[in-house]
């Protein structure tokens, strides 16, 4: 009789794994914005009844300098137990860890101490080149088939962008996903309706428009990416495109409906070419054609033009600029990162035509540079960012910068890194944890964050 038996942190359902126990680590993936030393992946301690709480326990650096580390993934997560490519006996351990400048992907072992990872295997650039085709790899996720990572652009770096699949036991490279890209031209993120067969991709512009930070002439011609494209995700056929329209610029975070039989997710528009407004838009099934609407717009704030940087003094006003979002396992609250005001918003999206503003805290921000409840007097520079919620939704964590080249840009002083976590009420309401505020040495700024065992964005359920 076989003993195997599934790793026990995938879960059939995520209202199964929102009863997980608890994380006692978290892993984040830090640049050093000048490339001159090497990222991290540095291990924080979240076990509140431990002595290193709220610190950073370990520190891997990467083997060069210049990878800006940015969105990484597990190897395997609770979709291995979809009944369509089944694979229920892989393990949740290594952590895939791209390289965005540099197009060099890590694979990192958690194991036998989760709070001492190492690197096990190390694809450089000529080789996800070679094998993919691509290159600047953004987003990883893990997935029916294997690993799927979302590239920004081609092997030379100045056409189309897309997927690629990696084998989440081997690692091996396999190659580009898509049989036929259709209109798509741009890329970002990546995510799926695995009980409807479909795919979804965003998009942002190709490296010249972004790597030395965001071009004013493309964002004011409406040239960043503005529309979602679908896919057929077993035959990789793309099947349809949504546009927001070009004033809605910088679509970029996909986040579906956990639950399965739910045809719907949320993604933001950085900002509006209109007014500076950013907004969340939900994307459904309407019959047999996906379409979008805009269901929450959040306005730019009026300031003294002496507090602002170059880029938008003759605005007078500061953008919201929603960078990120998160949505609960249960599929009730999304968050909703102002990385230009300095708010973290949680809005009940339980019915998600009419979202319902249920919390707000403010940290940083351009003009406001607020504080946090551990040091009131102290100005903070940088904004919620990338943010992850725990599986039972009870917990929120957050970092402060966006990229190396455009962070000066919005903060021309600099971003002093940070990391702070949020505590959620039942029934909506956030307030800050004053027991952890975690800076970062100079040298380095924090990005994304992945929690020990799973999180509220690691993972894709088959059933309700």
């Amino acid at each position: 009789m076989a003993t195997w038996k599934p790793d026990p942190t995938f879960y059939p359902s995520a209202r199964m794994a929102a009863d997980a126990p608890k994380e006692t680590l978290a892993y984040v993936a830090c640049f050093d914005p000048t490339r001159t030393v090497p990222d991290t992946l540095d291990v924080v301690d979240l076990d509140s009844a431990s002595v290193d709480f709220g610190r950073v326990v370990h520190r891997l650096s990467m083997p060069n300098a210049g990878d800006e580390l940015h969105h990484f993934g597990w190897n395997a997560c609770s979709s291995c137990l979809c009944p369509d490519a089944p694979h229920p006996h892989s393990e949740r351990r290594y952590l895939v860890v791209p390289g965005l400048r540099s197009s060099r992907i890590h694979i990192v072992d958690t194991k036998p101490d989760p709070k001492r990872p190492h690197i096990v295997r190390v694809h450089e650039p000529e080789t996800v080149a070679h094998r993919a085709g691509y290159s600047r790899p953004h987003t990883v996720h893990c997935g029916p088939e294997g690993i799927y990572v979302s590239a920004l652009a081609n092997a030379a770096g100045d056409a189309p962008g897309g997927l690629f699949l990696m084998d989440h036991e081997t690692f091996d490279i396999r190659g580009q996903w898509e049989i036929d890209r259709g209109p798509q031209q741009l890329a970002y993120d990546a995510w799926w309706h695995l009980g409807f067969d479909t795919a979804v991709t965003s998009e942002w512009g190709l490296p010249a428009a972004f790597e030395n930070g965001l071009v004013p002439e493309v964002l004011l011609g409406g040239q960043y990416g503005h529309r979602l494209h679908f896919w057929d995700l077993h035959t990789r056929h793309h099947k349809q495109v949504v546009d927001f329209g070009a004033e809605n610029q910088l679509v970029f975070e996909l986040r579906p409906a956990h639950n399965p039989t739910r045809p719907y997710g949320f993604v933001n528009s950085v900002i509006s070419l209109k007014d500076l407004s950013a907004s969340i838009w939900q994307w459904y099934l309407d019959g047999d054609a996906w379409a979008a609407r805009k269901i929450i717009e959040i306005p730019a704030e009026p300031a003294d033009p002496a507090q602002l940087p170059p880029m938008l003094k003759g605005f007078a006003a500061v953008p919201p600029l929603v960078t990120d979002i998160a949505l609960s396992l249960d599929d009730r609250f999304l968050y909703v990162a102002c990385w230009g005001t300095g708010d973290m918003r949680q809005y009940d999206v339980s019915d998600p035509e009419h979202p319902r503003l249920t919390g707000c805290v403010r940290i940083g921000g351009i003009a406001a540079q607020a504080a946090h409840p551990r040091a009131p007097d102290r100005a903070l520079n940088g904004g919620p960012q990338m943010v992850e919620v725990s599986r039972d939704g009870q917990r929120i964590y957050f970092t402060n910068s966006l990229y190396g080249a455009i962070d000066p840009q919005f903060y021309p002083e600099g971003i002093d890194g940070w990391m702070v976590k949020l505590d959620a009420a039942p029934d909506g309401g956030i307030t800050f944890d004053e027991r952890l505020f975690i800076e970062w040495p100079k040298s380095h700024r924090p990005h994304q964050i992945r929690l020990e065992g799973g999180d509220a964005s690691s993972d894709s359920y088959c059933y309700p």
